[in-house]
C-alpha cells in the first residue's frame, strides 16, 4: 500500500532548500509527485505531495521533521486523489482594479455556488498607461455539474463594474 503526504513549507529563502527536501524524500524512498513553490517577501513558501510505501512512511515523516533548522513544515497524510464530488473543471481568469477585500468577495461568491477552489494564484501589477494597480487572479475550479458557467461569470461580475472575467470549461 501507499501513503500520500501533503507538506507545506516556509522558511528564509536561500539556495538549496528544494534540494534538501528532495534529498530527504528520495533518501527515504519517497516519490515527489507534485508541488507549487514561490518566493514571497524574502520567504520560501511551498506545498507538495509525496507518495511513499506504507512501510517507509513513518521513517520519511521523522526525517522531514528533522529539517526544522531550515524550514517550518506541516505534514499531513492524505488520500490518493481526495474526494472529488464535482463534475466540471473550470478555469477562471479575472482582472480588475485592486482594492482591499476582493478575494473575500470572490471567495464568498464561489462558496455560495458550492464551487471548490483547486488552485489559485494572484498578483497585483501596474495598469498599462495609468498609475492604477490591477488585481489579477487565475484559478482552477471544480464546479457542480448543474451550474451554468454564465451564472458564475455573472455573479462574479456583479461584485464590481470593473471586473473582467473569463471562464473556460476544461
Amino acid at each position: 500500500m501507499t501513503t500520500y503526504l501533503v507538506l507545506t513549507a516556509i522558511g528564509e529563502d536561500k539556495p538549496g532548500l528544494v534540494e534538501s527536501l528532495a534529498r530527504i524524500i528520495s533518501d527515504n524512498s519517497g516519490n515527489w509527485l507534485e508541488s507549487s513553490m514561490s518566493q514571497l517577501a524574502g520567504k520560501f513558501a511551498g506545498i507538495l505531495r509525496v507518495s511513499v510505501n506504507d512501510n517507509n512512511a513513518d521513517k520519511l515523516i521523522h526525517a522531514l521533521e528533522n529539517i526544522t533548522d531550515q524550514l517550518k513544515l506541516v505534514i499531513e497524510r492524505a488520500d490518493a486523489d481526495g474526494d472529488i464530488e464535482f463534475q466540471q473543471a473550470v478555469k477562471l481568469n479575472l482582472v480588475g482594479n485592486d482594492r482591499p477585500g476582493i478575494i473575500r468577495e470572490i471567495s464568498r461568491v464561489l462558496m455560495n455556488l458550492s464551487i471548490n477552489v483547486e488552485q489559485l494564484s494572484t498578483e497585483c501589477a501596474p495598469a498599462p498607461m495609468s498609475n492604477d494597480v490591477l488585481f489579477k487572479a487565475k484559478a482552477n475550479l471544480r464546479v457542480p455539474a448543474d451550474l451554468e458557467p454564465e451564472v458564475l461569470q455573472r455573479r462574479i461580475e456583479q461584485i464590481a463594474d470593473d471586473l473582467m472575467v473569463e471562464i473556460q470549461i476544461s
